[in-house]
Parts: C-alpha cells; sequence; structure tokens
C-alpha cells in the first residue's frame, strides 16, 4: 500500500483551513470546511488520509433518482486542496448515488459503503465526449471521439477506488442497444478509466453492467487491480473486465469476473497509432483470477498490441464455461512483439478451447497500416494445466512466413468432452516444444519427454512489495 504525505506544520494547515471557509461556489454548489468522520475508519480503505468528508455534505442525495454529479465533482474539487496535507477521502454512505461522469485528483480516496451504490446516469448530456486515445487513432465504436468514463482520472499520483464492496453500475442496457442498432456517435463510456497516471489500487468493489470495458489503466505505471467482482450479462457487447493497456508493473489479483467479452485483455495500441506512440505493456502479474466468458478469452493477449506485451505472468487461473483460457491476438499490420509470457497453474471447464493464437485477426483502425508491420510472437510459456469437458485442445495459427516461436507447453492433461472436434490440435506457423500434455500436441511442438519443464521466472516485480 502507499503512504500518504507526512504531517506538514501546524502554520500551513491554519492557513488551508482558514482559505477552505470562505464560500467558493463550484458547480453550483457551495464548498463546505472538510471534517474529519468520526464514524468512519479510514485504514479499511487502505490508505490512511488526514481529511475525510461525506458526499452528503455536499448536497449529495442517495434516493436513486437526483443526479449527483455536480455533488460529487464539488466534494473532489474541495478535497483536491488536501493533497499536499495528508490527502483526503471521499466516503459515499449507504443509498443509490445517481451520478454522470467525474474526475478524481491526486492524493485521494474515493470509498463506497458496503451498501452504497452509484448508479451510471441514462442522460447523455452528463458524459462529455473527449478525443480518442492516441494509441488508437480512433474510437473503438465509432471513428472520432468516445464519452468519457463514468470514473475518469488523468495525470495523477496516488489515487484509491475501493469500498466494502461498494458497488458500481453501468446501467448499460441502454448504451448495449444502441450499439446493436448502430446507433452511437461516439464510442461508450467505460466504468474506470485512469490515463497518465501513478500508484493507481482499485479494490474490494463489485462492478456490473458496465457500458463497455470495466477497468481501464492506460499509459499508467505502479497499478493494483484487487479483490474486485465484475459482472455482466455474458451476451453484453465488449463488456471486457480488467485492460491493462500500455502500463508498466501492474498486479491484477483476487477477482472474480463473468462478462460478456475477454476477462482480462491485455493490450497497448492499435496498428500504426499503437507502434507511433510506442508504449508497451509490461510487468503485469495476474493471480487468483476466476473468469466466466462463454464467448471470449478468459486472458487475451491483444489483439490492440502495436506498442508490444512483454513479461506477463500469469497464476492460479480458474476458467468455467469460457471460450478460451489464454488467447493471443495479432494480425499483419500491428507489428511490434508479444513476449515472454508465462502461465501456471491453470484449472479450467468446460471450455470450447484451451489454447488459442490467431495471426489473422484483423480489425485494423483504418486503411493506413503498414502491411510489413509483422509482429513477433516468442517466448509463451504454459505449464501445470488441468482441463475437463474440452471441445479442442488448442488452435496456434502463425502468420504464413512468420512463425510464433518459443512455444512452450508442459504438464497439461486435458480431457474432453463427449462430442470433441477430430482435430484437437490446430497447427500452422508455429515453433516450439512439448512435455507430458494429454492429448499429444502437434508435430511442430516437439516432445522432449517428461524431463522438461516450461519457464516461469521466481524473482518478483516491484509491484508484488506495493
Amino acid at each position: 500500500m502507499w503512504t500518504t504525505p507526512g504531517r506538514k506544520q501546524a502554520f500551513g494547515n491554519i492557513v488551508l483551513l482558514g482559505m477552505l471557509m470562505v464560500l467558493i461556489n463550484t458547480n453550483g454548489v457551495a464548498s463546505r470546511k472538510v471534517r474529519v468522520l468520526d464514524s468512519f475508519d479510514d485504514s479499511a480503505a487502505g490508505c490512511s488520509r488526514k481529511y475525510s468528508a461525506s458526499l452528503t455534505d455536499f448536497g449529495g442525495v442517495g434516493d436513486g433518482v437526483t443526479s449527483n454529479t455536480k455533488a460529487f465533482q464539488a466534494a473532489i474539487d474541495n478535497l483536491s486542496l488536501y493533497a499536499s496535507y495528508g490527502g483526503s477521502l471521499l466516503f459515499v454512505p449507504p443509498g443509490k448515488w445517481l451520478t454522470g461522469s467525474f474526475n478524481l485528483t491526486s492524493h485521494f480516496t474515493l470509498y463506497l459503503h458496503k451498501d452504497a451504490t452509484i448508479l451510471a446516469s441514462q442522460d447523455e448530456s452528463e458524459w462529455a465526449v473527449i478525443d480518442p486515445l492516441p494509441s488508437y487513432g480512433r474510437g473503438r465504436d465509432a471513428d472520432g471521439g468516445r464519452y468519457v468514463s463514468l470514473i475518469f482520472g488523468t495525470n495523477l499520483t496516488d489515487v484509491v477506488i475501493t469500498g466494502d464492496n461498494g458497488t458500481f453500475d453501468g446501467q448499460g442496457a441502454t448504451w448495449w442497444d444502441k450499439f446493436h442498432k448502430g446507433e452511437l456517435k461516439y464510442t461508450r463510456p467505460y466504468l474506470i478509466e485512469i490515463m497518465y497516471s501513478q500508484g493507481v489500487q482499485i479494490s474490494n468493489l463489485t462492478l456490473m453492467n458496465s457500458p463497455s470495458w470495466n477497468v481501464h489503466p492506460v499509459y499508467s505505471s505502479n497499478v493494483v487491480v484487487q479483490g474486485i467482482t465484475i459482472l455482466a450479462p455474458v451476451t453484453s457487447p465488449n463488456t471486457d473486465g480488467i485492460n491493462p493497456d500500455s502500463c508498466t508493473n501492474t498486479r491484477i489479483e483476487d477477482c472474480y469476473i463473468v462478462s460478456g467479452d475477454d476477462c482480462i485483455a491485455v493490450k497497448s495500441g492499435w496498428d500504426e497509432y499503437g507502434i507511433k506512440f510506442g508504449m508497451p505493456t509490461k510487468q503485469l502479474l495476474i493471480r487468483r483470477l476466476t473468469c466466466i466468458s462463454p464467448f471470449s478469452a478468459v486472458i487475451a493477449l491483444g489483439s490492440e498490441m502495436s506498442g508490444a506485451i512483454e513479461d506477463v505472468r500469469a497464476e492460479d487461473i480458474t476458467g468455467i464455461n469460457s471460450e478460451s483460457a489464454i488467447r493471443i491476438k495479432t494480425a499483419v499490420g500491428r507489428g511490434n512483439y508479444v513476449k515472454d509470457i508465462y502461465v501456471r497453474r491453470m484449472t479450467m471447464k468446460t471450455m470450447k478451447m484451451v489454447f488459442w493464437m490467431a495471426g489473422n485477426y484483423g480489425s485494423h483502425p483504418d486503411n493506413e497500416y503498414d502491411p510489413n508491420a509483422i509482429p513477433v510472437i516468442q517466448n509463451i510459456n504454459f505449464r501445470d494445466v488441468v482441463a475437463e469437458n474440452v471441445t479442442m485442445a488448442a488452435r496456434l495459427e502463425g502468420i504464413p512466413g512468420h512463425p510464433f516461436t518459443g512455444i512452450c507447453i508442459s504438464n497439461a492433461t486435458i480431457e474432453l468432452t463427449k462430442k470433441p472436434k477430430k482435430i484437437q490440435w490446430n497447427c500452422t506457423e508455429i515453433a516450439g516444444v512439448s512435455s507430458d500434455v494429454t492429448p499429444k500436441p502437434c508435430n511442430l511442438l516437439k516432445d522432449l519427454g517428461s524431463q522438461n519443464t516450461c519457464n516461469f521466472p521466481e524473482d518478483d516485480f516491484p509491484i508484488v512489495k506495493f
């Protein structure tokens, strides 16, 4: 966990408190002197803050009908004044708090009571339209801009979003319907997006019914996502669980995800835009994850991986009723590489296939991508895998003339469904080794016998120490 700034001189605190006693009209809501909440133990937030306030101090109404957008932003604007004086915490008490998007601040904790639900507004006027991500060049749903996420922050340091399993409800059905009908002018909002930031913790929350992706840390470092429950209808479009995107030193652990898309999707930009931006995702640890996603992957690498993906470690992964366990998605035009991927101790139940690598995923932002930008896929390691009720063991399909290399699979037992595919290993344009794998892999994965074990590094990333 992060330590907050130390106690400043008493004179500085007196000056600051004097300033805060002056009423400043912010978004139509008068600011109030921040107080320390007597009834709130902020040690449970995972971050001690010197000053605390409740949303109700800023006119919040938790009836599920009244808009709290101005109340949230007024509270955060006022609490931001404490960033250099021990930081601050905004407590969201029991109730249903309807709101549009609002921005977070540095050295700040947003804490939800277990009986608090933040409801995303259905009024599109409450959602600003912002520029597309520079590493994507356009929105994912439509060319041009995108709706800002419900909880948004950029250029932040030391920000915590947490609670006693409080809830964010994106009320995404209206957005999903517009997506299916082709009525969206801009890309749908995410539930939580933090950009260009460092020292980010998102923990002990339930996220449900997101309009699109749920958690999207992007261009950030030192990120922890921990103890999150994510729930979406399995047919909802693009409701990815957690998408670390061009991030360094990230830890995702102890999460339960039911999704209409990939539970974890590791990304780093799209075609020529991602190549130009040039920010990889690296030093990523995923552990103790449980996922249900009948039409997508437990963990996906790509397809937008044009800034590169490297040094990803996943362990103690459970997948239930999902399309695939580990999937690498890429294509000509993506460029860069996916390398040094290590996975161990996977337990899979009812899967269409366990391993899936595709070099022909397609889906380009425009026609300006470089046809000579060939992605390199190498040093991919899977070991200690148990799967049951599986239709097909693997589809491993590299790019013609540019095979995926250094694939290693060891100690894997895959029990098939009563009606399995006739061909269990569909392998083209790949090279690698195998050891103690059932059913027997394709010949392109050379059998080294029972003496070989695929690699998994034993050193720790810096994020483990947080």
